[in-house]
């Protein structure tokens, strides 16, 4: 969670709240945890590798499960576009896009490689932008110009608050990662369910230490036209030498995004076209590697020419459209579930779902308009692939 999505959510979300951005990250967040209750109930449930793609075959049928995983293929590809793009607004503002290009290629040459994200990287990955982030903070509040006066009064709209709320939900994307994973966690059924909010509660700290911070260092309007808003703070503060400290952070914290995200995008195509609901053609596996290289290959490709294509808050809005599609079934699935497997009232997934739907239908119309023409689109790949049941469940 702690990656791209907070050095660049911030700018949509203030174009979209104004000063009730900080209503929004709390919105955002209570969404998250209802998603995350019912991601981590399921994964006690069914723990197996796959989250949501899997729930949902078993909990609702093999259609939803597809639903699921294709919108996380979507919606993390898109994802992947905004990390990268994020990566080039901070590394060399410039010249953001190629520097995006060119980070999603240098991922993908590691990826092929055969290199793994171990949890020494992801700890190193961690620390870098928590010190970023650490320098941001610092650096705001030694401005004598700052002031949470800038935070008020409020100027904004329940509609603004919604959308943008749908922008930070982005920044919070990650904490079922862990349920994903579920096969390779030991004692599932009791880890899951309290990794995943502890983690959570964590992160929503952080963000809303770094957010008190940006409104109350930088006029919204400011924060609304940078794609690296955070980048501003150090700029007006007298630390601005710090600047060179939250550019690298920000940079590796995206590349440590992308370096999991695309394998992540990539196996899911791999178990989608195994149980022939993609074309199998994504289904072969490298004998010398061991890696699906054709399935990775068609991911790296998409990113990169997408990348050189979006801008930064489409990438955003239309990943917050499809991964909340994603999370609205793993709210839905979670209500299916008996009274003796759930772990959290039923009223909470009720309300995620709502969540979901209410924050999804509020992005931009374009966003929902090419999300939800993407998601007709799977629907329609499904039927034209070979989906003869292939006995897998």
């Amino acid at each position: 969670m702690i990656g791209a999505g907070v050095f660049s959510a911030w700018a949509p979300a203030a174009d979209a709240a104004g000063t009730g951005v900080l209503i929004a990250l709390v919105v955002a967040a209570s969404v998250a945890f209802c998603n995350a209750t019912s991601s981590a109930q399921l994964a006690a449930v069914h723990p197996e590798s796959g989250g949501t793609y899997v729930y949902a075959r078993r909990q609702l049928g093999p259609l939803w499960g597809y639903v699921a995983g294709w919108g996380f293929v979507v919606g993390k590809t898109a994802s992947c576009v905004a990390i990268a793009l994020t990566a080039g607004a901070y590394l060399w503002p410039e010249h953001g896009r190629f520097v995006g290009v060119v980070a999603v290629g240098a991922v993908a040459i590691v990826n092929i490689g055969g290199l793994t994200r171990t949890v020494a990287v992801t700890k190193c990955v961690l620390a870098v932008a928590l010190v970023a982030l650490a320098a941001v903070v610092i650096a705001g509040w030694s401005s004598p110009a700052t002031s949470l006066t800038r935070i008020t009064p409020l100027d904004t709209s329940p509609a603004g608050v919604l959308r943008a709320g749908g922008f930070l939900f982005f920044a919070f994307a990650g904490y079922a990662r862990i349920a994903t994973l579920g096969e390779e966690v030991r004692d599932p059924a009791r880890t899951i369910p309290r990794a995943i909010p502890r983690a959570l509660a964590a992160v929503l700290v952080v963000y809303a230490a770094v957010g008190v911070t940006l409104l109350a260092a930088v006029p919204v309007d400011a924060i609304s036209s940078s794609d690296a808003p955070l980048g501003l703070v150090v700029r007006a503060s007298r630390f601005d030498s710090l600047t060179p400290i939250v550019r690298v952070g920000a940079g590796i914290a995206a590349l440590g995004v992308l370096l999991n995200l695309i394998p992540g995008v990539s196996r899911t195509v791999l178990a989608m076209s195994r149980r022939r609901e993609l074309p199998s053609w994504f289904a072969r596996i490298d004998d010398r590697r061991s890696l699906p290289l054709r399935a990775e290959a068609v991911v790296t490709v998409v990113v990169v020419v997408l990348t050189a294509t979006l801008d930064l808050r489409g990438a955003i809005g239309f990943s917050g459209v499809t991964i909340l599609t994603y999370y609205a079934i793993t709210n839905a699935a979670s209500l299916t579930l008996d009274p003796d497997e759930r772990r959290w009232p039923r009223a909470i997934a009720v309300a995620g779902l709502a969540g979901c739907v209410t924050l999804a239908v509020t992005l931009p119309l374009a966003a929902i308009l090419a999300g939800a023409g993407v998601i007709v689109a799977g629907i329609a790949i499904r039927r034209v692939a070979d989906v003869s049941d292939p006995g897998v469940p």
